[in-house]
């Protein structure tokens, strides 16, 4: 199993710094607000050619009132029973506090490798300090600051010195996993579905819009399958965005929509498709990514004999011209079809990666060509001689014409609808480019 490494403690002591430092990237929101991180983060940090998933969690408040830290403490939890050791850490600056002392206590019951370290350590005075939190019993104390990088390199050296090889191999080939992004708005239940397909509770589930900030990673291994599932704070329009972190949390979503291979788009089946849905999709169909249509929540929708079919054609009105993409009716309430999207997912994610061989696609594409050759252009006749597949992560094909600049879109379009008849590309953006021959 590969090798985890989670930092836990109390709010606002520099945990969501010190993760992006470790991933040499934003992926942490960070704010001067407590309780802007809630559900863990997953990433996966390199120290001296060794390769470890690191967790950021949550600020820990035992014995909370509000709803979110109640859920944070237990998220908390579950990061300290899944990782192989842990970075508890405090804040020199305000010295030992009860939430400290409560998350010490936690972490003194386990019996995984816990480095206790002080963060804000950044001159000789908040050095001695530092010393009051030998206090707390932990025998390895480190001395950091996560925003200048201070001390971090000593405290790596002693935790990655317990990973082997083997364990930094089994961390790089989990990133190579094909990724799924769960992408929507606000509430339109992305979070349940994660939630249902992994059969527990990764993330934190609620009706209040906007409780998935940052993009979340989970690691899916049943039933012969194996990949990413990459679930995304909701992205509402711009004037809806009132809120810094919200601003941050679009970002996050749309990094996710660049980090995945398939984006499964999640609908509400009682509000259809809406003008913010479809940019959403048109979003991901022009970054090149596989898609999935899911629409949730069906169990609440009145049916009749023809009521799912109806609904598909009218949604691939919509979806038009890109409308070649799998639809499925789920309800991540009841597990209805929910792993039937597995499927689909995986079977786009194939059509993405497939490579038509020349030879093939030259026989089956000049014989399309011939039967409906392109207009005529300013009196040129235009012949396509030659067509080739680019060494590109998105399908795309080159045709080599005598008068390239003069091929239309309604001909392109022809062509693109060729390529779909004849080669599996349901889901897939296909890209098609003309050269001079």
């Amino acid at each position: 199993m590969s090798y985890t490494v989670a930092i836990v403690g109390r709010p606002n002591v520099g945990k969501s710094t010190f993760f992006n430092r470790l991933l040499e990237q934003r992926k942490a929101i960070v704010d001067d607000m407590s309780g802007v991180t809630r559900d863990r983060q997953y990433g996966v940090a390199d120290w001296n050619g060794k390769s470890f998933n690191i967790i950021d969690t949550g600020g820990f408040v035992p014995d909370s009132e509000d709803v979110f830290e109640r859920e944070i403490a237990r998220q908390v939890k579950i990061a300290v029973e899944e990782a192989n050791a842990l970075i508890f850490m405090t804040d020199v600056a305000t010295g030992v506090t009860d939430l400290d002392e409560a998350m010490a206590d936690l972490l003194r019951r386990s019996t995984k490798p816990v480095y206790m370290v002080v963060n804000k350590v950044d001159n000789y005075e908040r050095q001695l300090m530092a010393n009051e939190f030998y206090s707390l019993g932990f025998e390895q104390v480190y001395f950091i600051s996560s925003m200048s990088g201070t001390g971090t390199g000593e405290l790596l050296d002693a935790v990655t010195a317990h990973i082997t090889e083997k364990d930094s191999d089994e961390v790089e080939q989990v990133d190579a996993l094909p990724k799924f992004a769960i992408i929507g708005q606000p509430n339109v239940g992305k979070s349940s579905l994660l939630n249902a397909l992994v059969g527990q509770e990764r993330t934190i589930v609620s009706d209040i819009a906007g409780t998935t900030r940052d993009t979340i990673h989970t690691h899916y291994n049943l039933f012969n399958k194996e990949f990413i599932l990459i679930d995304t704070a909701g992205i509402r329009r711009k004037t809806k965005v009132n809120e810094d972190l919200e601003f941050y949390s679009v970002i996050r979503a749309i990094k996710a929509i660049d980090e995945a291979d398939v984006c499964m788009l999640l609908l509400d089946a009682e509000k259809g498709i809406t003008a913010q849905d479809l940019k959403i999709y048109s979003l991901a169909a022009n970054k090149g990514k596989g898609l999935v249509i899911l629409v949730n929540k069906w169990d609440l929708a009145e049916k009749t004999t023809n009521t799912a079919r109806d609904y598909e054609k009218v949604l691939k009105e919509k979806l038009a011209p890109f409308n070649d993409v799998p639809i499925l009716f789920i309800s991540a309430k009841d597990k209805v079809r929910i792993f039937k999207a597995i499927e689909l997912g995986l079977e786009v994610f194939d059509c993405k990666q497939q490579k038509i061989p020349t030879s093939q696609l030259n026989d089956i594409m000049l014989k399309a060509i011939e039967s409906y050759k392109p207009p005529m252009t300013r009196g040129n006749l235009i012949r396509i001689k030659y067509i080739t597949q680019l060494p590109t992560k998105v399908p795309s094909f080159a045709f080599f014409s005598n008068h390239p600049d003069d091929i239309k879109t309604p001909y392109k379009n022809y062509l693109e609808n060729q390529l779909r008849k004849n080669f599996n590309f349901k889901g897939v953006p296909v890209r098609i480019f003309f050269r001079k021959s």
